[in-house]
């Protein structure tokens, strides 16, 4: 939610996604995490926590993520259950990266749109037939790095906005990201 938020921040057109059965958020250990369905407000996610443990979930930043996060939208949504294509898909995480490149998608990502970008292709078995850039940023999952990550995000998504031609300058402007991060880029297309 960090790269939804800083891109939205900048005026970007941007939805976040998750795509497992269900919301699994950190519990009192490991092998006990708290899971709520999609579409569960964020605001009663909240709640229910600050009544199982305010204290623990304080202590471990859960309340403060949750707090950004339903100022940023009122419930996570699942993939599954959306509708629409985007232009660019950007993951935080390899294995996400690898799910949405397979056309997998069991894993959490991030999607990204900006409606002035036009890529189509004719790709047989595709059932649009439409072009999807989808970059991994690699982020590991603490405030920390999801903050230096978000930068790294609103980079990228800037530079693809100022291009004349995504399809011909994408390659460069990844390259161009990398060189100023030590998080590691990848790049492929897909199509819908």
């Amino acid at each position: 939610m960090e790269g939804h938020c800083v891109l939205a921040k900048h005026g970007f057109d941007v939805r976040s996604f998750g795509t497992g059965s269900a919301v699994r958020l950190p519990g009192p250990s490991a092998d006990k995490p708290n899971i709520y369905q999609f579409g569960t407000p964020y605001q009663d996610i909240y709640a229910d926590l600050v009544k199982k443990d305010e204290q623990l979930y304080t202590q471990n930043g859960l309340l403060t993520m949750l707090d950004r996060n339903k100022k940023i939208k009122e419930a996570p949504e699942r993939f599954q259950g959306s509708r629409g294509t985007f232009d660019v898909i950007i993951t935080c995480e390899e294995r996400c990266f690898d799910a949405v490149c397979e056309g997998r998608v069991q894993i959490d990502f991030l999607r990204y749109r900006w409606a002035e970008m036009s890529a189509a292709a004719h790709v047989r078995g595709s059932p649009f037939c439409k072009r999807v850039h989808v970059v991994n940023v690699e982020i590991n999952d603490n405030h920390r790095d999801a903050s230096v990550g978000g930068e790294v995000i609103l980079d990228l998504a800037t530079r693809i906005q100022n291009s004349q031609d995504l399809d011909q300058e994408i390659e460069t402007l990844i390259e161009q990201v990398q060189a100023g991060t030590s998080h590691s880029l990848l790049y492929s297309t897909s199509y819908y």
